[in-house]
């Protein structure tokens, strides 16, 4: 038996949540709504500057296994943070949380942990503010086959790819799990990633991945068209499962072996968006990873998409198998 049902590879940023109304945006010169990436002075400053403030261990795929870990699953993150209090915290975080961070804060590391500032209005758009830090620069000293390889499923964040080491990471987890008889897969993360690392990530989709998710527009960029279903027909034709998630429309999921199946999103007003791409993971995740066929799989990520999206943060704050229950599902 596999020692984790599900294992992340990425960025391991502490996320730090402050209020942030309009007019210390404008002070601050905060562009509102967006994330944008910031340097060290920057982000000293705009610490320095926030009041009221929580601190929640964060990054995309950790924020996915954050949600498996809530479904009760055997979970392991694979990231990087210095030994200095953020990064301290983020261990402890994940700690608590039951999910296992083999790699030890890094002693005397030029580079601080990962944080990302988080401005959040009284109208709940969220205004980020992310400085890359120590968490970019992982590389395959920091994967332990023996954990990646111990995975039945392993999920990895399509931002490492921003750099060389990442790449070679992120390559490292993937053939060390399907070594280990588990299935590896990826998050497309963001269109401006996909176009970056376009070349990059077709021949890994082509190259043995058990699965990939994506939103509508990673999915377009990666195959450069406007036509949805001309792009999932070919990443269906190079991949055994792809996942396209579509903005509040039904969700569509392509398998070899199940076909195309679509599942209904219902809609909900959102407190904070921020989250339900990396929650939808985390249910559909928790499906595969139980035994579940696809449009269940699909449903459960649609439920803890709209758990995470009812309030501020993005993790999952209410029991996500308890939701399951309610609709029938598990």
């Amino acid at each position: 038996m596999s020692r984790y049902d599900v294992v992340g590879i990425g960025n391991a940023v502490v996320d730090v949540i402050a209020p942030g109304g309009d007019d210390f945006l404008s002070r601050m010169g905060i562009e509102k709504g967006i994330m944008q990436l910031i340097e060290r002075d920057r982000a000293e400053t705009l610490y320095a500057a926030m009041s009221d403030q929580r601190e929640i261990p964060g990054g995309s795929v950790a924020n996915t296994i954050a949600g498996v870990g809530n479904l009760g699953l055997r979970t392991a993150f694979i990231g990087r943070v210095a030994d200095d209090a953020l990064g301290r915290f983020y261990v402890a975080a994940l700690a608590a949380e039951g999910t296992d961070f083999p790699n030890p804060p890094v002693a005397g590391a030029a580079l601080p942990t990962s944080r990302s500032m988080i401005f959040v209005g009284e109208d709940g758009e969220r205004s980020m503010n992310t400085y890359l830090g120590i968490s970019a620069e992982v590389g395959p000293a920091d994967v332990d086959p023996a954990v990646a390889g111990a995975a039945r499923f392993l999920f990895l964040e399509g931002y490492l790819f921003d750099k060389d080491p990442g790449k070679a990471a992120f390559r490292a987890a993937a053939a060390a799990c399907r070594a280990g008889g588990g299935q590896a897969g990826i998050t497309l993360s963001d269109p401006f990633c996909v176009n970056r690392h376009r070349a990059d990530f077709r021949a890994l989709i082509a190259g043995g991945l058990g699965f990939v998710l994506g939103n509508e527009h990673e999915w377009q960029a990666l195959y450069q068209t406007a036509d949805l279903d001309a792009a999932l027909a070919q990443a269906a034709a190079e991949c055994p499962l792809i996942v396209c998630t579509r903005s509040g429309a039904d969700v569509v999921l392509i398998g070899a072996a199940e076909g195309r199946v679509e599942v209904p999103v219902h809609r909900v007003q959102p407190v904070d968006a921020t989250g339900a791409g990396d929650q939808f993971a985390a249910g559909f995740l928790y499906g595969r990873a139980t035994g579940a066929p696809l449009a269940v799989a699909g449903r459960m990520g649609c439920i803890a998409a709209a758990e995470v999206i009812g309030h501020v943060g993005a993790r999952p704050e209410a029991d996500l198998r308890a939701l399951f229950r309610a609709e029938g599902l598990g």
